[in-house]
């Protein structure tokens, strides 16, 4: 039975996709979800794995060819027979098979005859391509439920613990904890009564090509970078294009230390802090080999003696002491790996401003004082200011709503919705859910939604969808105690509403015929993180003018 092969869709705005290269050839032996070829779209560069187990029986897009989404690419032929028609461009698919090669000493687990479930790297959401296993929370021997936390992941969106898919013995994992694999990979073995494998594989398998000596050797992920040789192929991410668009940097000079050689975005912001923009001319240092040997020769003929030179007296070099630092090195954990890339590139993507309002909360506070059991027991959650800072900074993109917009290339978009961001601290990083259609909600429903996203972001249980697609976002640091802050912009947003402390502070009030007199007041500070490319400093301060006039005359009902 033949199955066709297809150009995937790698993500909702994507509709074309070019095939790059085929790791087969018509003929070859082929396992399901083996990489199969790599294609190359407007968000990404990807191995796409085979839909099945059979002969490679035809391919029908050569490499190098763009095609739409859904279009058949090639034919894998379970019975094995292989079409006679060549391809057109048989260079292109003269890649090498990559196989898996275990140790040889590693004998194959044993399956006592049952049958075993494959444990995969899921796809946290259709952007994420890719995951990586921070934790196994089983070892091999252990039986596991269905649906019993398994192993934790980190992706680029959200860190999630993932469900056993069966129940039965955890016999094989196969991808130890700190490994990225691509989704879909399968990271471990359940069987049913079968007895575990002997020991977990130590490291992820040696990949070897089995090919032709006359064929391009394929490798593993490189140990150490290497610059991509003269005339191959450049692989990066869009992002990493428009950086070295935007810096003039030469991609083909710069060490690429993702799979397969993929230029990442620590690598150029790495090779432009050490050899600066417009680096276009300076590829980086090749790595270091061992001078040729030397090569005998005839003596050359006597030269004529050179007149004396004068020794060149070098002045002594004064070394400054140096004093070694002590303390414990430890790498960063896959979130704040992602934490810091995305704060420096927001900071080099936005003209950040901040614009500062003291706003009086006496009103609120009292309210809460006065309602906050009853509401409580009545609501069956908690009654904190978050909610009525959420209702302010909708009335304010009400006023603004340019401050609930994103920039697309020379365009501004307006959202429809106000999908709240709120930033919730971890014990292990930071990470903000976002409230869909917050402008929908009622009081109590903001608060409910506020504390069950926080719940949720602090054990682990966010969904992907949870953590996409906001518009706007509040922090709230003011929980610890500072007067205020000046936080980074969530990319693509274009504003990010900063919570101080609450503080009883004395304050100069005028009643109605003009006689002041000082009073106690319990005073917040808000601060607006805006984009100035697009916000200007009139607009953000109306829209906090709006913020600040909602929450001193507050009189909603809460519920």
């Amino acid at each position: 039975m033949a199955t066709d092969v297809v150009m995937p869709q790698m993500g909702e705005s994507i509709f074309e996709g070019t095939i790059t290269k085929w790791l087969k050839k018509p003929g070859d032996k082929v396992q399901r979800d083996e990489p199969l070829f790599e294609i190359s779209t407007d968000k990404v560069d990807a191995e796409i794995p085979a839909p099945a187990t059979g002969i490679l029986k035809e391919i029908k897009i050569a490499a190098g060819a763009t095609v739409q989404v859904n279009t058949i690419v090639g034919v894998i032929d379970a019975e094995g027979a292989v079409a006679a028609k060549a391809v057109p461009n048989p260079s292109a698919v003269a890649a090498p098979a990559v196989l898996a090669v275990s140790s040889p000493a590693a004998p194959p687990p044993s399956t006592n005859g049952a049958p075993g479930i494959d444990v995969v790297m899921p796809q946290m959401g259709e952007s994420i391509f890719e995951g990586t296993i921070t934790k196994w929370l089983k070892k091999p021997g252990d039986q596991v439920q269905r649906d019993e936390p398994l192993f934790e992941i980190s992706t680029d969106k959200v860190d999630a613990e993932i469900p056993a898919p069966s129940t039965g013995i955890l016999r094989e994992i196969k991808v130890q904890a700190g490994a990225t694999v691509q989704v879909n990979t399968v990271v471990a073995v359940i069987g049913g009564a079968g007895a575990p494998a002997a020991a977990p594989t130590a490291a992820p398998a040696v990949m070897v090509a089995a090919a032709a000596p006359s064929a391009p050797a394929a490798t593993a992920r490189a140990a150490i970078p290497v610059p991509a040789a003269p005339g191959e192929r450049v692989r990066s991410s869009p992002l990493v294009r428009r950086i070295a668009r935007e810096q003039n940097v030469d991609l083909g000079g710069i060490p690429g230390s993702g799979l397969g050689g993929r230029i990442t975005k620590h690598d150029i912001q790495g090779f432009i802090q050490q050899h600066g923009a417009g680096a276009a001319d300076q590829p980086a240092r090749p790595p270091v080999t061992a001078p040729p040997p030397a090569v005998s020769a005839a003596p050359p003929q006597a030269r004529p003696a050179a007149a004396a030179v004068p020794p060149v007296v070098v002045p002594p070099v004064v070394v400054p002491q140096v004093h070694e630092l002590t303390g414990e090195l430890v790498p960063m954990t896959p979130m704040r790996k992602k934490i810091a890339e995305r704060m420096v590139e927001s900071r080099r993507t936005s003209a950040h401003v901040h614009s500062i309002f003291k706003v009086d909360m006496t009103r609120i506070v009292k309210l809460r004082e006065k309602t906050r059991a009853q509401w409580e027991a009545r609501n069956g959650a908690k009654l904190t200011f978050m909610p009525f800072i959420a209702k302010a900074l909708m009335h304010g993109v009400r006023t603004k709503p340019v401050c609930n917009a994103s920039v697309v290339g020379d365009s501004i978009q307006y959202h429809k919705n106000v999908n709240i961001g709120i930033a919730v601290a971890l014990d292990w990083g930071l990470i903000v859910p976002v409230v869909k259609g917050a402008e929908n909600l009622s009081f109590v429903g903001l608060q409910r939604a506020i504390s069950g996203l926080g719940e949720r972001a602090r054990s682990k249980k966010l969904a992907p969808d949870e953590v996409q697609g906001g518009t706007i976002t509040i922090t709230n640091p003011g929980i610890y105690g500072p007067q205020f802050g000046t936080p980074i912009i969530p990319q693509p947003q274009v504003a990010i509403l900063g919570m101080g402390g609450i503080f009883k502070e004395p304050v100069v009030m005028t009643d109605d015929d003009g006689n002041d007199s000082i009073a106690v007041r319990h005073i917040i500070r808000l601060v607006l993180g805006y984009d100035h490319r697009i916000v200007d400093g009139a607009d953000a301060d109306q829209f906090m003018v709006a913020v600040r006039d909602y929450l001193q005359n507050f009189n909603e009902d809460i519920g």
